[in-house]
């Protein structure tokens, strides 16, 4: 029988999602491509039992999270319901619906089918009564966003999601989506965007700063670029690496193209005292604006490591420009 640690509140943050009531810790468990069919349940339990020990009390999921789909909540529901039935109110689950999942007409994107339904099989899979934060994982341009963010707020009617959260939408349409969702009384709390030093898109489209000025929260995924804001590739591409055998999120031309940028990256990292993967998870907590960093950790190592960049969230304006001068022409 799990017994969570005694301290495990003393060192992790907890910010605020906006001006909501609801907290999230720093950094985030995401359980995307680590908890498939094909992962050990070992590695499973000691990820989610190290990152609750830790002080994270957040893990995120989705429909279509594996491989194959549907198979992380399956695997996630089946340890939670062995491990943390006792901690459940400790504990914030998210979950999401946008992407291809069945087949048929009704299997994706943002109608009220579609959603309403596949939030039905995602908390089977998890075998709970409710999730923390549901999501609608990606904008519809053929859906009207009156009926997404109105099954949205079904959700929440029905008792099966406490907060709704966007994932992946612009800041024009988070500000239209916000006005529904007031209307209809729904604690929108969060955005979930892609969020690195490499990637800033949520800085060019308007939805980093819409969403301050609208009191939401950002929680933001792939904050190490797949790996490549990490140590794994300073020394080019190893014949073991998963880019070799496996291109579907990165490819062999990206490190190529980054490289020159990420063995800058990890000197200035070095001289703040922090690895590289360390600096980029603090850099996307800089300002306060992004909440929480979702991590895709598959090592208790990592995780720790990915932890420790909690002890320096600071900047200097020579370090962000160093950065930025790294970044010159890749961003």
């Amino acid at each position: 029988m799990y017994v969570a640690a005694a301290n495990r509140y003393q060192d992790m943050t907890y910010n605020r999602l906006g001006t909501s009531g609801l907290k999230l810790p720093a950094i985030s468990l995401g359980l995307w491509h680590n908890f498939g069919h094909q992962d050990p349940q070992e590695n499973m339990i000691a990820m989610l039992t190290a990152s609750f020990d830790a002080g994270i009390t957040h893990f995120d999921l989705a429909n279509n999270y594996g491989p194959a789909p549907g198979a992380a909540e399956t695997n996630f529901g089946m340890l939670f319901k062995r491990l943390f039935t006792p901690y459940r109110d400790e504990l914030i689950i998210s979950t999401k619906a946008g992407y291809d999942m069945w087949e048929g007409p009704y299997g994706n994107f943002g109608s009220r089918k579609y959603l309403l339904a596949s939030l039905d099989q995602s908390l089977k899979r998890m075998q709970l009564d409710y999730v923390d934060i549901f999501y609608s994982h990606r904008m519809d341009p053929e859906t009207d966003l009156e009926e997404t963010m109105g099954a949205l707020a079904s959700a929440v009617q029905q008792g099966k999601a406490l907060y709704v959260g966007l994932s992946n939408y612009d800041g024009a349409t988070l500000e239209r989506a916000t006005a529904i969702l007031k209307e209809l009384h729904t604690p929108f709390i969060i955005n979930q965007n892609r969020y690195s030093i490499f990637d800033r898109t949520i800085e060019r489209n308007g939805l980093k700063a819409k969403a301050k000025s609208l009191g939401k929260g950002i929680i933001a995924f792939s904050p190490l670029a797949q790996g490549l804001l990490s140590d794994r590739y300073l020394n080019g591409i190893s014949a073991d690496s998963r880019v070799k055998h496996d291109g579907r999120f990165l490819h062999e031309s990206d490190v190529q193209k980054y490289h020159e940028a990420i063995v800058k990256l990890n000197e200035i990292a070095h001289a703040r005292g922090q690895s590289l993967a360390q600096m980029a998870l603090a850099w996307v907590l800089k300002d306060g604006a992004v909440a929480s960093v979702l991590i895709g950790a598959s090592k208790v190592s990592q995780l720790h490591d990915n932890i420790g960049a909690l002890q320096n969230t600071t900047f200097s304006a020579e370090e962000l420009s160093a950065i930025d001068q790294a970044c010159a022409g890749l961003i």
